[in-house]
């Protein structure tokens, strides 16, 4: 029989799916056991049809849980989906980082997450996220900047992205979704999309979260599932970072910068190349680089040279993205 229309039954799910499908007679099997969804075959067999058909004109893969090719972390979810709608690519498992947070996030959250995304997808990580607003979107957009790759996990069907003004972006990323086509989004749905992304990856790192935010669904799921959880420490009087906060409280690590995801899992940054700098401009780098920030004038009394030299040459290192101004006047490497 059909394993993807016997997936759609009512009724049938990811135990009683492989139970049927491993009887000698699948079809008899399930006419005996569960009579009730064997009625309902004929339109599951008409839809398990259409569902095929819309994939193909969209350019989505079906991956069923009967499937050898089946994501093995979320095969390990003690409801995992019975199949899957991936436009684009999975990553390895232990390529991949979630950064999740609040959909209303505070500025400097924002910025910090895109940042975070930017370099973790410069030292070779996936960044995976939910296509939500707010911080979301942010880390999507860091590991597109930085030329990575970015799966978005949808809490609706990948002909429904929500929200609507995200649908742009999801065109240059890879997309996934347990969801038939056609379902819209719904509050019931986002916490089982978010046990998908703690299942797809090494590591969740929540940004800024209350203590009601998703991400924190997130985080349990990946505490369940035996995955590394961290969090980016904010103001304690913040109800915006209540939950992060609570999970550093609760043994989370904290997380101040993509250096301190990268040590724990044991990785290191790639270096940069530099494009064709002076030797004045490499000197200034490798400063930069040494001090992690700091003012013109320190730097010009380390190097030597007058300070109006050193402003031009930190422009320099702008505009070729190895430079960046920082609140107080300061400087900082790209």
């Amino acid at each position: 029989m059909d394993p993807l229309a016997l997936a759609l039954l009512p009724g049938i799910g990811p135990k009683r799916l492989l139970e049927v499908l491993k009887a000698e007679d699948p079809l008899g099997f399930l006419r005996e056991r569960f009579p009730e969804a064997w009625r309902h075959l004929p339109e599951a067999e008409a839809q398990a049809e259409r569902e095929r058909r819309r994939a193909e004109a969209l350019g989505v893969r079906l991956l069923g849980l009967w499937e050898e090719g089946f994501p093995e972390g979320l095969r390990a979810l003690p409801q995992p989906p019975t199949h899957l709608y991936l436009k684009g690519e999975l990553p390895p498992e232990r390529e991949a980082v979630a950064l999740v947070g609040t959909r209303r996030a505070s500025p400097w959250a924002l910025a910090f997450a895109r940042r975070l995304a930017r370099e973790l997808a410069e030292a070779g990580l996936w960044v995976v996220s939910g296509l939500a607003r707010g911080i979301d979107r942010e880390a999507h957009l860091g590991a597109l900047e930085a030329g990575g790759r970015t799966l978005g996990v949808l809490g609706s069907a990948l002909d429904r992205v929500y929200p609507p003004e995200n649908r742009p972006l999801a065109q240059r990323m890879d997309l996934l979704s347990e969801f038939p086509f056609g379902t819209g989004p719904k509050p019931e749905l986002f916490p089982r999309r978010n046990r998908l992304i703690a299942g797809l990856c090494r590591a969740v790192v929540v940004v800024e979260a209350p203590l009601d935010s998703g991400a924190l669904i997130t985080a349990r799921h990946a505490l369940e599932l035996g995955k590394e959880v961290l969090a980016v420490p904010g103001r304690p009087t913040d109800e915006r970072s209540l939950g992060a906060n609570r999970l550093i409280q609760d043994g989370a690590y904290p997380v101040l910068s993509a250096e301190d995801v990268l040590a724990y899992l044991g990785m290191s940054a790639r270096p940069k190349p530099l494009p064709g700098l002076s030797p004045e401009e490499e000197a200034l780098y490798a400063l930069l680089q040494e001090k992690k920030e700091a003012l013109p004038e320190a730097l010009a009394m380390a190097l030597g040279i007058p300070p109006e030299r050193v402003l031009s040459l930190l422009t320099l290192l702008e505009l070729k993205g190895l430079a960046r101004a920082l609140p107080g006047g300061r400087y900082g490497p790209g």
